[in-house]
Formats: C-alpha cells, structure tokens, sequence
C-alpha cells in the first residue's frame, strides 16, 4: 500500500464506498489484533524522535516506551530542568533540549541547531484552557502554543524528517471552529474552552493540508494526528480557577484512562504503517478511553479550503513556509 496516495481522509462516521473499502483494508491490513499496547513496538533501534512537551503525561509515556524500544528520544521540554528529571526516570537513550512553542524565536533557535536527521517528529506539547495571555509573539496562547508554534517547528525541521510527522489532537475539535479572522482573539470576548477547542480543530487541518502538500511534492513522508481519549495529565489543571481544577481532579480519578493508556494512540501514530493523515484514538465508547484504532473526525476537520486558508494564515503569521528545498 502507497501510504502517499491517500491524502485525505474524511469523517469515517459519513464515509462513502471509497472510504469504508479503505477502512476494511486497513483493518485487515494492520489491526491484527484489538488490544495494541506499548509491548507491542517494534523495535526503534537506530530511529530519532523529537517529542515536544516530553516531560510529563502522555509525552513522557511515549518517551519512555520508545526508549525502551531503542529508539534515541529528544525531549523538547520549555523548562530543561524538569526535562533532565524527567529523562533520569527513562530506561534508554534519550537527550534534553530547550524548545519554547510560545516564542519564535525559540523554535528556530532549536530548529537550527539541529544536527542531523530526525525520523518521526511527535508535536505533543499543548496547554488547555489557559487564562487569557499571550506568547512572546502575540499570538493568543493556546492557538500559539498548540498550533502555530507546532507549524513552524514542523516546517522548519520538514527537510531533516525522513519518516512521518504526528501530532497530537483532541476530541474537543468537534465543538471547534476556525475565526480566520479573528485567529487570536484579538476582537472576540475571550473564551478559554472555544480557544482550546479552535486550536484541536487546527490541529487537524494542519495534519490534512500537510499530507496534501507532501503528497503534491511527491514526498514519502507521513503526516498523521492522534487524540489520546479522556486521560488523566496535569493538563486539565491550568485553568488557575481552583473549583473548576477540583472537579477536574475528581472526575479524572472517576473517568479517565491513565496517561500511559493515553499515550498509545500516539506511539501506534508513529510505529504503524498507516496512510497519510490517518487520525488514531482509543476504541472505547466516545473514543474517551481504550486501546489505538483508526477514528473519525468532523466534516470541519476535513474541510480541505479551510485547510489551506489556515496554512496560508499560519504562514503570514509566523513567517515561516513549507520548504522549498527537496523533501525527503
């Protein structure tokens, strides 16, 4: 199967023959079996990964199981000190380097003393449900920490990737809409739920429009999303309004999956040989909780205009544009 030839994929949920004959193959293909865990990696010896936001919750989960499975693991962490804590829990190899996704000039600080090849880039790193701030460039935080600091990182270390580019999503894109403009609320009242939830929704028509330009390049690599379902991390706890935090605590001990339960939909990501803007999340009911499958996504998530209008935005924003040198 050519991963390159499927560069959209539409909501499964309103999927035509195309799409469920598709569905079929995959799942006969490569979902052998219905409880895939980090015990089932294949061996990353020799691979690199750069994981942002790798120092806690799913991103160190995912860190450690593929150090574990060989692979040599960057944590791109904002605060290196926590980073190197964290990277003494790690069985494997594994390295700390400073990356700021809420500033510029951080990004391309760490995108250019990049080394060498990288093969799969995970952009996890995310806030949620943030108090009205703004990054060091202006943008609103959590469209500039969630997406458009993930968009340049991306494409500014696009021509060293040599195999896929996952990032991480979240359920919460199906109440999202896209202002274009009004990208940073700069003109809307705030509303820190409707900001977390635009930021998901741009997360996946940055994967969607990413595919559509790698494939355009005739380039091998991979972009794919993933959602880790309901799973209890110190991201629920950033809203500093402390009733709303408490009822998060106690509905997390209630409801949610572990973050290592919810790191796999990432690692299946970033090991599987899925096509090209594939979505993985868990298999339970709501997709809150359970084991990496292939999942939906709404009919603004597939929405290929608004994906290249976004980009175009994302570019005009942050200056930075997909390569035009050769992509691997």
């Amino acid at each position: 199967m050519d991963p390159t030839r499927f560069h959209v994929v539409r909501d499964h949920s309103l999927a035509r023959d195309h799409d469920n004959l598709l569905v079929q193959h995959l799942e006969s293909k490569i979902m052998t079996t219905s409880r895939w865990t980090a015990a089932d990696l294949p061996s990353q010896d020799g691979r690199i990964f750069i994981i942002t936001g790798a120092n806690s919750g799913i991103g160190l989960h995912a860190t450690r199981a593929l150090a574990e499975a060989g692979a040599h693991v960057v944590l791109a962490v904002r605060d290196v000190g926590r980073g190197e804590a964290a990277a003494r829990s790690i069985s494997g190899d594994c390295e700390v380097r400073r990356l700021d996704l809420a500033d510029l000039a951080s990004i391309r600080s760490f995108a250019d003393s990049w080394p060498g090849g990288v093969d799969v880039l995970i952009n996890n790193a995310g806030v949620m449900r943030t108090p009205e701030r703004r990054t060091a460039d202006g943008f609103e935080l959590q469209i500039g920490t969630n997406h458009l600091g993930h968009f340049a990182l991306t494409n500014l270390l696009l021509p060293r990737v040599t195999d896929r580019v996952v990032t991480v999503a979240s359920g919460a894109h199906r109440g999202g809409s896209i202002s274009l403009d009004d990208l940073n609320w700069q003109r809307r009242s705030y509303q820190r739920w409707a900001a977390y939830q635009q930021s998901k929704l741009a997360n996946l028509l940055f994967t969607l429009e990413l595919q559509r330009r790698l494939t355009a390049a005739g380039s091998p690599i991979r972009a794919m999303a993933a959602h880790p379902g309901y799973a209890a991390t110190n991201l629920q706890f950033r809203s500093e309004r402390g009733l709303e935090d408490r009822v998060m605590a106690i509905a997390n001990r209630l409801f949610a999956q572990t973050d290592e339960a919810g790191a796999r939909p990432t690692l299946f990501a970033a090991s599987q040989d899925l096509p090209g803007a594939s979505y993985v999340g868990p298999d339970g009911f709501g997709e809150h909780r359970g084991y990496p499958t292939l999942v939906g996504r709404t009919a603004a998530a597939s929405d290929v205009e608004m994906a290249e209008r976004l980009w175009t935005l994302s570019e005009e924003l942050t200056g930075v544009r997909f390569p035009s040198a050769p992509v691997r």
